[in-house]
């Protein structure tokens, strides 16, 4: 049997963590003179009392390294356990919010995706709002930890291309995963920093600017309005982009750049083909604006880099008009959203990374069919992607693809239009946080989704983080014996 122990400890001290910062939006609110301050205080006792249970209960398992299973234990855990306590401010504190809707709503924060079933953020308490900004934040730096230390190890879609002797992650950073997670700590903060102090310069209040701040740096596109960056048209769209950009570019480069090597990050292959796929599909939306509506130019660059680099970041914040620009404009955010941004970050999707591989497996398919006896190694940044790394790669874009049209079916089951229901799995699974379609039109939000489609929003949410072949290694029999 699998030992349950270390990872039971590492939860217990996450939820531990967890439980801390819920006093920070409690005392706020508590300071503002809101009542809402007691649902955090609640929340907190609840987390820390479970949290401490396992830590104690499971201190033996201190200093064990994890195993392959572990890992899978543990990664799943986080995705589906935390969220659970991450709800409980939500649940408790938030007039006419169920369980099922709180769970929805802290799976969507600590996923990153964005996605929110609340209507009337501005009405909401500080301290609620500072934690979906503070739940964003987490999650995020918990992706990046698990994108450069877990994934390669659980082989997950390729990902153990980036695994080689010593924990040598994403080419020679660290040798060791500790140090790696220290650093990646101080750029991640670092990062958030600046962006709050970058926000408040250009004017957005205390509030806007460290939600946002921490929600964009995470990829999370959690905001306190309702108007997300309809409430700072200008500077504030040209920044959060540039952050953005920032916060979806492979985490392990800054650390290295921090080190003293900038070379790899010019050099990271799919850092380059982010940035020129996306402002590929920035120039040819704006250009088909600006022709055929005559809208000016200036504006509605920004306006596309914006909204752009939102969906392709998979951050979900929104800006201007942006759901009536026309055909094009749903069909390359589509695309964009299900390719996301660079793998090592806390940006979600197929990732680039996965996205180039698979193009260069068709082009050595099709260059075999008039050479069949052919040896044609596929190389990436220098280095040859063996086989295994590449079936498992082939499994994973398949298994998306499956999972984007079966879970649409499955919410037409419940009622929804066929186009709500497309993108709401296509938002969810790539964990990209906009919403399209006639259901979300009234409030920009899922709040009108029935119950079951909220629940099958929420798994895709855990899927697009977890991968669907990681679900289904977790309920094999043979996953649990030795």
């Amino acid at each position: 049997m699998v030992d349950l122990r270390p990872v039971a400890y590492v939860i217990g001290r996450i939820l531990i963590v967890l439980a801390i910062l819920m006093l920070a939006p409690g005392v706020i609110d508590w300071r503002a003179g809101l009542d809402n301050g007691a649902a955090f205080a609640a929340s907190a006792a609840i987390t820390g009392v479970i949290g401490g249970a396992l830590t104690l209960s499971t201190g033996n398992a201190l200093g064990k390294s994890l195993d392959t299973r572990q890992a899978y234990l543990l990664t799943a855990s986080i995705w589906t356990l935390v969220p659970l306590f991450g709800a409980l401010p939500f649940y408790i504190g938030a007039p006419g919010l169920s369980l099922l809707h709180a769970y929805f709503e802290a799976v969507s924060g600590i996923t990153t995706t964005g996605a929110t079933v609340i209507y009337g953020l501005d009405d909401l308490p500080i301290g609620m709002n500072l934690w979906r900004g503070m739940l964003n934040w987490l999650g995020g730096l918990g992706i990046a930890f698990i994108a450069m230390i877990f994934l390669p190890l659980m082989r997950i879609g390729g990902m153990q291309f980036f695994r080689t002797e010593g924990f040598d992650t994403f080419g020679k950073a660290l040798p060791r995963a500790t140090d790696i997670a220290r650093q990646l700590l101080v750029v991640y903060f670092g990062l958030t920093v600046t962006c709050i102090a970058v926000y408040s310069a250009i004017g957005m209040t205390a509030l806007d600017a460290v939600v946002n701040g921490l929600a964009t740096i995470a990829t999370g596109g959690f905001s306190p309005s309702d108007e997300s960056f309809n409430k700072y048209i200008g500077a504030g769209e040209y920044f959060g982009a540039l952050f953005m950009i920032l916060g979806s570019l492979p985490y392990i480069r800054y650390v290295q750049l921090v080190n003293g090597s900038a070379r790899p990050l010019w050099q990271d292959s799919q850092a380059r083909a982010y940035l020129l796929w996306l402002g590929f599909a920035v120039v040819v939306i704006w250009v088909w604006r600006v022709l055929t509506t005559g809208a000016p130019l200036e504006p509605t660059f920004r306006e596309t880099l914006f909204n752009l680099t939102s969906i392709m970041s998979s951050s979900g914040f929104f800006s201007g008009t942006f759901p009536t620009w026309g055909g094009l404009m749903l069909v390359v955010a589509f695309v964009i959203g299900v390719i996301g941004a660079c793998s090592g970050s806390s940006a979600a999707g197929l990732s680039v990374f996965r996205v180039q591989l698979v193009a260069a497996v068709l082009k050595r398919e099709i260059r075999r069919i008039g050479s069949p006896s052919s040896v044609d190694p596929i190389r990436y940044d220098g280095r040859s992607v063996e086989e295994d790394v590449l079936n498992a790669l082939i499994l994973f874009v398949s298994s998306y693809i499956l999972i984007l049209g079966i879970m649409s079916v499955a919410l037409t089951l419940f009622g929804v239009d066929t186009v709500s229901a497309l993108f709401a799995v296509w938002t969810t699974l790539g964990n990209v946080g906009y919403g399209f379609g006639p259901l979300v039109e009234r409030t920009g939000t899922f709040v009108d989704f029935p119950p079951g489609a909220i629940a099958i929003m929420t798994l895709c949410m855990i899927l697009g983080r977890l991968g669907l072949l990681a679900v289904l290694v977790l309920v094999l029999p043979s996953f649990w014996r030795r």
